[in-house]
């Protein structure tokens, strides 16, 4: 291995590390806390200040893997690409349907929506780890 291949191993490492531990957090603690500790009038504006900022963090950490893996794996790399432009998705499409559809008392759809949502982040997070594990042993 190169000394430019140990940096951008070291790069994809840390991104990954972030990512995950920053997404898992978010999902675990981050948000039950939210919704269990805040009344409802506080913690419905609180998140979607929130959301916002974690996709971009999302995003951003998701591309920075992508561009450090391409020289080492380009399976790895193109799995964390398509984390970072379903983060874009996510932040610019789906959020404000979401929020426009729980604005506009539409519960059903706002449900189903927020399930997609969840589903995504879910799969996000999953590669995210399969990523770190698969690089982190290899």
């Amino acid at each position: 291995m190169t000394g430019m291949d140990t940096f951008l191993a070291l790069l994809a490492l840390f991104s990954l590390a972030l990512l995950f531990g920053g997404m898992g957090f978010f999902a675990l603690v981050m948000a039950p806390l939210v919704f269990t500790r805040l009344p409802m009038a506080v913690a419905g504006p609180f998140i979607r200040q929130v959301f916002p900022v974690y996709y971009l963090w999302v995003g951003a950490l998701s591309a920075a893997a992508a561009v450090a893996l391409f020289p080492l794996s380009h399976p790895a790399a193109g799995i964390m690409a398509a984390c970072a432009g379903m983060a874009w998705w996510l932040r610019q499409g789906l959020m404000p349907r979401i929020n426009a559809l729980s604005d506009a008392g539409e519960t059903v759809a706002f449900n189903r929506m927020h399930r997609l949502s969840v589903i995504a982040n879910g799969l996000q997070l999953l590669a995210a780890g399969a990523v770190l594990a698969m690089f982190a042993a290899g």
